[in-house]
């Protein structure tokens, strides 16, 4: 998994309107990408809802949200539509993102075990250097860990 101090992966993604998010143009920005395990559940929905109420409060603050999953771009749409996200939902069906970041991961589940993300959060600086790594996400309070 990425962490403290890593640079930001070379990655171009399809955001939700079929758009493409190219990571090299992202950079002299600060940067917040949230890895979630997939859209419309609700833990995913609280955290990125949370993300959305306090949007106003980090893009004063200068940062720019990418939200990142496996599901499909059409599912990132839906999701996107139906909770008014104004930011950026990429879809990562084939895992380029998700494996350059580390997140797709082996996890426990009621005694059960499986591949999957791992719900974590990266933030960069402007020079796309990775400054913290959240990876005990509070979905219903996720913006106030950022801003800490």
């Amino acid at each position: 998994m990425l962490k403290v101090g890593d640079s930001l992966p070379e990655f171009i993604g399809t955001n939700q309107n079929g758009e493409q998010i190219d990571s090299q143009k992202l950079k002299g920005k600060k940067l917040i990408v949230f890895f979630y395990p997939k859209a419309s559940t609700p833990g995913c929905t609280a955290e990125a809802c949370n993300l959305r109420d306090n949007y106003s409060v980090l893009k004063q603050k200068g940062y720019q949200l990418l939200g990142v999953s496996a599901d499909s771009v059409k599912r990132q749409k839906n999701f996107s539509d139906k909770n008014g996200l104004p930011f950026d939902m990429i879809a990562d069906e084939n895992h380029d993102i998700i494996d350059k970041f580390g997140v797709w991961q082996l996890k426990k589940f009621m005694g059960r075990e499986f591949m999957g993300i791992v719900r974590t959060t990266f933030v960069f600086d402007e020079k796309g250097i990775c400054r913290q790594v959240i990876d005990k996400v509070k979905t219903k309070d996720h913006a106030a860990q950022i801003l800490d």
